[in-house]
């Protein structure tokens, strides 16, 4: 009888982004209190957790300048964004805080609200764990709001809107 003998290879990590790049995933900003003041970023790495109780989980890259602020942040906020808000994304990934630009509260905290999401979810942190080259930030939902709209959707490397759903 002929065995499969397992093949280690180099995994070539161009391949393994666009591979992933075949999963659709939504899109969200994650906003905190910084020691300089608001800071946010545009994740798409957001997943639920559990339901009790209520936690879901983000994760950022370890060497990414805006990491410290939220591991020291007490609070967070996911917002999921709607198909109408690719400019928010795009702001947040070029800037740590382009509050200014965007209709945004704050709450007593400081903690900056984005105004216009599909959901939002207001956060205390939970626990983190290593993963790899990212840090996975699991934080306990205290409050959700949410409205009815169409998903900005990330697909094959570019902005997406989804179609109405199948039958």
């Amino acid at each position: 009888m002929d065995r499969l003998a397992p093949v280690e290879a180099a995994l070539d990590h161009r391949g393994f982004r666009d591979a992933l790049g075949k999963f659709a995933t939504g899109i969200t900003v994650v906003t905190a209190v910084g020691p300089d003041g608001p800071v946010g970023i545009t994740v798409n790495s957001f997943s639920s957790v559990s339901l009790d109780p209520p936690l879901v989980l983000w994760s950022i890259d370890k060497g990414s300048r805006r990491r410290p602020a939220f591991e020291a942040s007490p609070v967070c906020a996911i917002h999921v964004l709607g198909d109408d808000q690719a400019e928010t994304c795009k702001a947040f990934t070029k800037d740590v805080a382009p509050f200014d630009s965007l209709p945004t509260t704050h709450r007593a905290d400081g903690l900056p609200l984005l105004e216009g999401c599909l959901a939002r979810f207001e956060c205390t942190p939970y626990a983190t764990y290593d993963g790899g080259d990212h840090l996975i930030m699991v934080v306990e939902v205290a409050q959700v709001t949410m409205r009815d709209a169409e998903p900005l959707v990330f697909f094959d490397g570019a902005f997406r809107t989804l179609t109405k759903g199948l039958d």
